[in-house]
């Protein structure tokens, strides 16, 4: 098996592609083509055919944009991933995008390019498989057995994610996490000494990792130095690769003008000469192909070893195997909504306290749903009962302590989410969604079904000032396609809320929910509640005027609602929990429940301008907060910002007229 060898043809195939592409990033390829050839060859256990084998060894390219180095290795090692693909390298719906793209071709085990998010999510992943075999391994059958590997490099070591996740990694002693780190000191500004020249080695140590140093381009020592890690069983590794970026190029390896810039074509022959490759474009010799044989071959092995030992876990353990297809199929129980919390009528209850009480009635019943926040359990009510938290050397509780780490927990609840096997939510501060929110992009981006509790949604935090008060975050996160956003108006929305998020698989869901009490309202047409808007309170003379609102403002158009009456108008209030929701449904609906034809008062204690688009051609007028808030007790400050049944009432009177 000639590592060497295939190192040049990765070295080959990569520049090529960039080449050809007319862009892309060909210095980390051509740098790491000995260590990625020691993965992908000799220590991944991988089953190219079947590259959703629950037991293979995960990799990750945290270095996204050196993603022709992972097409050609996919294509190397027979996944379905074609010479002709390489050739469409970062053209229109290639399967090998400009970034890995999870979903896009197989082998790709999450989107990278954002830097750091890649390491964070295999943090995730190496958490979820000492979870996963906690739960389901027996003595014999370690049906859950793989190792986590990342490739990063300088700019990953330099994102302030990295440090979280690594962080959280050593506390929990993940050591089938291993990181090889590339080390090549160069950036696309020039070399790592214009802004970094701390010692990461000193860094990890103090983590709690384990740390070696290599040459990158000895064989030799990355085999040494990977099998040295896997027998470290304290501590996540990390191995320190000495690179040269760009190696092999005889002009521009070194240099910052290799990092992302195509080589030219005199480079590249110039290259290939030295390399002893021939002049040929995209050039796979006789030897990759065999060895493409021998990886497939090896891969099927082992993958029907680890079946039958899993067929035979199954005959031993059928619960347990139950339990298993339970949790990788994501399978709610038909009669959950039953077994919910109920609340009756004036009841005055936060929703972040209902969010509690129903995340614990779940947990009773949907036992791969898992949790945590990031230390504000207490706060934001995500704690489990009973269940136990996490911790090194113990995986079999379903609570996790993420510590003040809300950017790192959004990537590994993706991590975790990519796995398979269970339903991770994740909690904190509505204000604080804004250090979490590069994670919660990729999560809608990947379409992965994580659930984030965002409590304290608005200037109701009250003393804790404009720095704790969200305005415009609600609205923001509105913004992210494929992200459903539930903000609650009482009790009874805040169960739905959970249920919907519980159903939904293709997207991730937020849940916006307050701090300060709310009363449990009457719903004139609850049924359609699961429909993301719907008529709460209907008018009780000709309808004259629309409310429209969600959260703690529902009430509050109530309120305004009852006040018009008095004075001989009809007014209607639609509660709107989830915009998204009630976007996907049939138009005639939408104008069922908001008539086109009378004019809407649209109310947010935040930024409105959303509001605009729930009913097009409608005379509508958003009565929302368009500032910072103020510290003092919330109900004066939300008087202040005129959030009154007064001055509501005003308004409306403004569109009536």
């Amino acid at each position: 098996m000639d590592l060497k060898h295939m190192a040049n043809i990765i070295r080959g195939l990569s520049a090529d592609g960039v080449e050809k592409a007319g862009s892309g990033h060909p210095g980390m390829p051509l740098g790491c083509a000995e260590i990625s050839s020691v993965l992908y060859f000799d220590a991944l256990r991988h089953s190219p055919l079947n590259p959703k084998w629950p037991n293979r060894d995960r990799f990750v390219l945290s270095a996204g944009h050196a993603s022709m180095l992972l097409y050609s290795l996919l294509h190397l090692t027979g996944y379905d991933l074609t010479l002709d693909d390489l050739k469409n390298f970062r053209q229109l719906n290639a399967k090998t995008a400009g970034h890995p793209e999870y979903g896009h071709a197989e082998g790709i085990e999450t989107t990278t390019g954002p830097l750091g998010q890649g390491l964070a999510n295999a943090v995730g992943m190496a958490i979820a498989e000492r979870m996963l075999a906690e739960r389901f391994n027996r003595p014999g059958y370690p049906i859950v057995d793989y190792y986590t590997y990342v490739l990063c490099g300088d700019g990953c070591m330099m994102e302030g994610i990295t440090s979280e996740a690594s962080s959280f990694a050593g506390h929990l002693k993940l050591d089938k996490l291993i990181v090889i780190y590339d080390s090549n000191r160069i950036t696309i500004e020039g070399s790592t000494e214009l802004a970094f020249t701390e010692l990461v080695k000193d860094r990890y140590l103090a983590y709690g990792w384990h740390v070696q140093e290599i040459d990158g381009h000895d064989i030799d020592q990355i085999k040494e130095a990977i099998a040295t890690a896997k027998q470290e069983n304290e501590r996540p590794s990390l191995i320190i690769a000495r690179t040269n970026i760009g190696q092999g190029a005889p002009n521009k390896a070194g240099t910052a003008k290799i990092h992302g810039a195509p080589l030219g074509k005199d480079e590249i022959l110039a290259m290939k000469k030295a390399l002893g490759l021939p002049d040929t474009e995209f050039y796979v010799s006789d030897e990759a192909d065999q060895m493409r044989t021998q990886v497939v071959n090896r891969g099927s092995m082992l993958e029907q070893e680890w079946n039958q030992l899993f067929n035979e876990w199954r005959e031993k353990y059928p619960e347990l195997a139950k339990e298993w297809d339970r949790a990788f199929n994501l399978d709610l129980p038909q009669d959950l909504a039953a077994k919910m919390p109920k609340f009756q009528l004036g009841d005055k209850i936060a929703t972040r306290a209902v969010s509690g009480k129903t995340i614990n009635a779940l947990a009773k019943e949907v036992p791969y749903l898992i949790g945590g926040s990031a230390d504000l359990a207490p706060s934001n009510n995500t704690h489990m009962e009973g269940y136990g938290n996490i911790k090194a050397g113990d995986f079999s509780g379903r609570n996790f302590n993420f510590g003040i780490r809300e950017h790192a927990m959004g990537a590994i609840m993706n991590g975790i989410s990519l796995t398979g096997g269970f339903r991770i939510f994740g909690g904190t501060f509505l204000v604080f969604s804004d250090y979490l929110r590069p994670a919660i992009r990729l999560a809608a981006l990947m379409k992965q079904p994580v659930i984030y509790v965002f409590t304290h949604d608005s200037i109701y935090v009250g003393e804790d000032g404009p720095t704790h008060q969200p305005v415009e975050q609600t609205e923001s996160l509105r913004l992210i396609p494929n992200l459903w956003v539930f903000r609650p108006a009482d009790a009874e929305e805040t169960v739905h809320a959970w249920l919907a998020a519980l159903k939904r698989l293709d997207g991730p869901s937020a849940l916006v929910l307050t701090r300060q009490a709310l009363p449990v309202m009457p719903k004139h047409d609850s049924t359609n509640m699961d429909k993301g808007g719907y008529v709460l309170y209907a008018e009780q003379s000709k309808l004259d005027l629309t409310i429209v609102a969600a959260g703690s403002e529902v009430s509050l158009a109530v309120d305004t609602a009852k006040l018009l009456e008095q004075e001989g108008h009809g007014v209607r209030v639609v509660s709107v929990p989830c915009r998204e929701e009630f976007f996907a449904q049939d138009p005639a609906y939408r104008h069922q429940v908001i008539p086109p034809d009378k004019p809407v008062l649209a109310v947010e204690v935040g930024v409105g301008s959303g509001w605009y688009s729930i009913c097009p051609g409608t005379q509508i007028r958003v009565f929302s907060l368009e500032q910072f808030g103020r510290s003092g007790k919330a109900n004066e400050v939300g008087a202040y910002f005129g959030f009154t049944p007064d001055n509501l009432a005003q308004e409306a009177k403004k569109l009536l007229k």
